[in-house]
């Protein structure tokens, strides 16, 4: 996306040399092999260059961060970890470029939505935010296939959820809270997962009675997930549960992403409720057919970073997902990914 744009050069690093020699080439695309571990060499490399978009496994994200804030670049990643993004937070203080932690669909993208709606409000009751990426024709029992990082999947479903219930910040249990809602007659089950509310628990925290954010799956998957999870124990066994989904789930493009955002309360002293719809479907980029995660978590990030370079964001400081203008962020070449004609536009 970035290169295609005409106005980025892009290096790529990975540890892994397979990892890069399947990226294509380009003109403004370089590639380079370099473990996060290295941390001298990254901040050589990162000196190189403006800004550093981290798209690694949670669990090394901080490493990115701090070589990001010794080299003074800016620090944009797309992590659902919470632990990950407080640090992040804490870095940032220091910086002296812009630390943009969650720029992906959820948290992300989700977040710039539903605070978008919160501000036409003059008082809020509830903000229920509800996001999936699911397989368009699934042929399992759980109803999935792997779009997206599977270390990424089974943090959300294992780690604690933060939320706000009857006004205080709380924590809730992943895989609980199920529901089910039905959007352009599809019926859908949502439970709490984590990390999908972003920071925006905290900017919400005493201005609504409730906020929330589950995910999205097809009726029938949560429980089975529970069985692995909970009574065979796999929760504890991260590894071999990443394994045995690997090794059994087939990837696929052929998927869609919902997000569907709804809040209510007051305007002109009336009770009222909006809801933000949306199906983003899988789309060519550049020539070639992306999943709908792909193209939605790489639109966010993009934009996020082409909004940061253009001086639409501050230069410098923590910047949350929900600082960013909705308006301003879907007028962007890169988000407009998320608008409702961009499969028809990116398609022609």
């Amino acid at each position: 996306m970035l290169v295609e744009s005409g106005d980025y050069h892009v290096t790529v690093m990975d540890i892994n040399p397979t990892q890069l020699d399947s990226i294509r080439t380009h003109p403004c695309i370089a590639k380079r092999r370099l473990d996060v571990d290295e941390k001298a060499a990254l901040i050589r490399l990162l000196h190189e260059h403006d800004a550093v978009l981290c798209a690694t496994p949670f669990s090394t994200t901080t490493r990115v961060c701090e070589a990001a804030a010794a080299a003074g670049v800016h620090y944009l990643d797309l992590t659902e970890d919470v632990a990950s993004s407080r640090q992040v937070e804490d870095l940032s203080r220091t910086a002296s470029a812009a630390f943009v932690p969650q720029c992906g669909l959820a948290p992300g993208f989700v977040s710039i939505v539903a605070y978008d709606l919160v501000r036409r409000f003059d008082t809020v009751d509830s903000v229920r935010m509800r996001v999936g990426a699911l397989p368009q024709y699934p042929s399992n029992t759980l109803s999935y296939n792997l779009t997206w990082s599977t270390e990424g999947v089974i943090n959300e479903y294992i780690e604690p959820c933060l939320a706000i219930e009857n006004g205080e910040l709380v924590e809730v249990p992943a895989l609980e809270g199920r529901e089910e809602l039905s959007i352009d007659g599809v019926t859908y089950e949502a439970f709490n997962t984590s990390g999908g509310l972003g920071t925006l628990v905290q900017t919400l925290e005493g201005k609504v009675r409730t906020l929330n954010y589950r995910t999205i799956r097809y009726p029938g998957h949560v429980a089975i997930m529970k069985t692995l999870l909970n009574d065979l124990r796999l929760r504890d066994q991260r590894d071999l549960l990443k394994g045995i989904l690997e090794g059994a789930l087939a990837t696929t493009i052929q998927d869609v992403v919902i997000v569907f955002v709804t809040v209510i309360g007051t305007r002109d002293g009336r009770h009222v409720q909006e809801t933000y719809v949306r199906k983003i479907y899988s789309q060519p980029i550049a020539g070639i057919l992306r999943s709908a995660i792909q193209v939605t978590t790489a639109g966010s990030i993009c934009a996020a970073l082409d909004l940061l370079l253009s001086g639409a964001l501050p230069e410098k400081g923590f910047i949350r997902q929900e600082d960013i203008d909705l308006s301003a962020f879907l007028a962007n070449r890169f988000g407009a990914v998320y608008s409702p004609s961009a499969r028809e536009s990116l398609a022609a």
